[in-house]
């Protein structure tokens, strides 16, 4: 059993996650771990509260994940990302395309198959299947509704000709939203949390997007007590080629990564990319001897090395530090 502090976000405004193409005719439907915590860093920042050197606020994070709720006094429906390693099982090639839409599980699903359990094995399994959901309750199938409307960029001039896009804005039905998982001292991260549910998440925070309103509880998650394989729930950078070596030789390894940079946010440099890195998805296996969960990666400067003045004069931290779960792999 693996207790972690859980903050449900209850999205107050439409929201808009830019991808790493900075599309905005796109949008994601889920937060990663690296964007939270600097969001985090950069209200606390506002606040003067004092950063550590090494951008260790003291607490992991995994990454915002979906949630389903009818409304205020119903229960929750909390779903996690499925293992990369899981597979469509023999027997269920008829419902492949439907099984493999599948990207989300609910807490009872993911439980089974942290145990090594396989999913499908019934019709009911089947039929628990929302879209790209899989819960055991009924949900609404698309409670993560998806609205593009037309915008013009405008140059601050005015003497260029207004440039027309695209922009996909995200809500969320009823009373559902994204969440999160917590460990550690979770002192800094209400106190950023309390801001920056004011300042917003995403993109275009100044026309009223990503603002929440944000409310703290417990999850109890079963995981195996032996298992040779974990899986993160965060953006996961390596703490070293060796550690990297080790997490790969093993069977059942299975991964994605992300290309990490993005804009410096602090005036004026709001015009410079961050130094760019890559990191390992939530959902990713690697091999690891684990009895409990535990909290691997590292946090990383990407400052930009400029040739000019005004220099940067603070890092520009991206979180690495992944929390794991043990994953037993048949």
């Amino acid at each position: 059993m693996a207790i972690f502090h859980l903050y449900k976000l209850h999205f107050t405004s439409q929201l808009h996650l830019g991808d790493a193409r900075d599309d905005y005719s796109i949008s994601l439907k889920s937060v990663q771990s690296d964007t939270l915590h600097a969001a985090l860093v950069s209200c606390l920042a506002m606040m003067g509260k004092e950063i550590p050197v090494d951008g260790d606020l003291g607490f992991s994070t995994s990454s915002l994940f979906p949630f389903y709720q009818k409304d205020e006094s119903d229960t929750a429906v909390f779903f996690f990302p499925k293992p990369l390693t899981n597979s469509i099982p023999e027997g269920n090639i008829e419902n492949a395309k439907k099984i493999k839409k599948v990207s989300w599980l609910d807490k009872s699903y993911f439980e089974k198959v942290l145990a090594g359990e396989n999913l499908f094995t019934n019709s009911q399994d089947v039929n628990n299947i929302h879209g790209e959901f899989l819960s055991t309750k009924e949900i609404e199938k698309d409670f993560i509704k998806s609205l593009v409307i037309p915008r013009v960029k405008i140059t601050r001039s005015g003497s260029e000709d207004s440039v027309p896009f695209y922009m996909d804005r995200i809500f969320f039905s009823d009373h559902s939203g994204l969440f999160f998982i917590a460990t550690g001292d979770t002192s800094l991260l209400e106190t950023a949390l309390n801001l920056l549910q004011h300042e917003g998440i995403g993109t275009d925070r100044s026309v009223g997007n990503g603002f929440f309103a944000y409310s703290k509880e417990s999850v109890d998650l079963e995981i195996p007590s032996d298992s040779k394989t974990a899986m993160s729930l965060s953006l996961f950078i390596p703490e070293s080629k060796k550690q990297l070596q080790s997490f790969l030789e093993g069977n059942n390894v299975a991964y994605d990564f992300l290309r990490r940079g993005g804009w410096v946010t602090t005036h004026p440099h709001n015009t410079l990319r961050k130094n760019a890195v890559y990191a390992f998805t939530p959902g990713s296996v690697f091999y690891q001897q684990m009895t409990n969960f535990c909290i691997m990666g590292k946090i990383v400067d990407l400052k930009p090395d400029i040739p000019f003045d005004p220099k940067i004069d603070h890092p520009v931290w991206r979180n690495g530090k992944s929390i794991f779960l043990p994953i037993k792999i048949n």
